[in-house]
């Protein structure tokens, strides 16, 4: 099938197939004080236990293992501030291939690290003045690699559609209505991919992205009914999930599944990693703290209700997170 073309439902079933004893089936979790304090029943979909701590390994497995014998041997080559980047240079490992990995010198260095020990030669860049898509592509023309999109493909998007299929099957299991889910959010590929999956299996669930202030383009953009692009101005410490603008396919998906946008700030995506450390026993990256710092900070109305969120990535280095704790 053609990449431009949205993925469906079926595309989700499949690719939990391909997944099915490669990717972790991460728990749905409670706390009985997270409960208290929003008086809602909260269920935490812990995607810092995935494969490389995010959920992007299951998006870069579902790519790669459709690519044919001839394509696996040119090589991959992705771009990312590093949790795809470790999704993709793990699951090309795990198939035997070379990557390339073009990766902003201001990620985090545990991100930077992690992606060179999967064996994937990283190259990094200056976010503010180099562009990541001139690299790559010079990239592609000198080896004919096979580039590995981080959100706006099909494949990627069903692949990360898993986790809201897996979220549908956990809330049946404890025999719970889900009245709704918060998603966190950069272009739009896990929030696409879980909305795909619940709108078909808890269609009454009203669904959320959640992104940071100066970077909620997911949010205007459903508001505008069009994509809208973010000031290049713009500055967040949610590394993992600041994307200029939401990606066509993925905008198209969300316009249909979501409900609308919530924003938050970066005091209270603070506020949240820090509850997460001390309450929940989890750490939890800036980027990946936004779904929580949405329901902490009452962007939502919780009491009485259901609700699952994801906690999409760990991937934050010793020295950082300690500066981010509050005291």
């Amino acid at each position: 099938m053609h990449q431009n073309m949205l993925p469906g439902f079926s595309d989700v079933l499949e690719a939990s197939e391909r997944l099915k004893g490669k990717a972790v089936r991460t728990p749905l979790l409670e706390n009985a004080e997270l409960n208290r304090i929003t008086g809602g029943r909260i269920l935490i979909k812990p995607e810092v236990l995935q494969h490389t701590g995010s959920f992007k390994f299951r998006g870069a497995y579902n790519f790669i293992s459709q690519l044919d014998e001839t394509a696996q041997k040119s090589g991959l080559v992705a771009y990312s501030s590093g949790n795809h980047a470790q999704g993709v240079a793990y699951s090309a490992q795990l198939f035997g291939i070379k990557s390339t990995i073009i990766m902003p010198k201001d990620a985090p260095q545990i991100k930077i690290d992690n992606t060179r020990a999967f064996g994937a030669e990283v190259i990094l860049y200056d976010r503010f003045r180099d562009s990541r898509e001139d690299i790559g592509n010079k990239v592609l023309q000198e080896t004919g690699a096979i580039f590995v999109p981080p959100y706006d493909h099909r494949n990627i998007i069903a692949g990360q559609g898993t986790c809201g299929l897996e979220i549908a099957q956990q809330v049946a299991e404890l025999d719970l209505e889900l009245d709704a889910a918060i998603v966190c959010c950069g272009g739009g590929g896990f929030v696409s991919g879980v909305g795909l999956a619940l709108n078909e299996l808890s269609p009454f669930t009203k669904i959320y992205s959640a992104e940071p202030e100066n970077f909620d383009d997911m949010a205007k953009s459903l508001t505008a009914a069009r994509r809208i692009e973010n000031s290049p101005e713009a500055r967040s410490i949610c590394d993992a999930i600041l994307t200029p603008t939401p990606g066509k396919l993925t905008f198209q998906l969300s316009l249909g599944f979501l409900d609308r946008g919530l924003c938050v700030s970066d005091m209270e995506v603070r506020a949240a990693m820090t509850y997460a450390f001390r309450t929940l026993k989890l750490v939890v990256e800036p980027g990946g703290a936004v779904a929580l710092a949405s329901v902490l900070s009452n962007k939502l109305e919780t009491k009485g209700k259901t609700i699952a969120l994801t906690l999409s990535g760990g991937n934050v280095d010793t020295e950082t997170f300690k500066k981010l704790l509050l005291a």
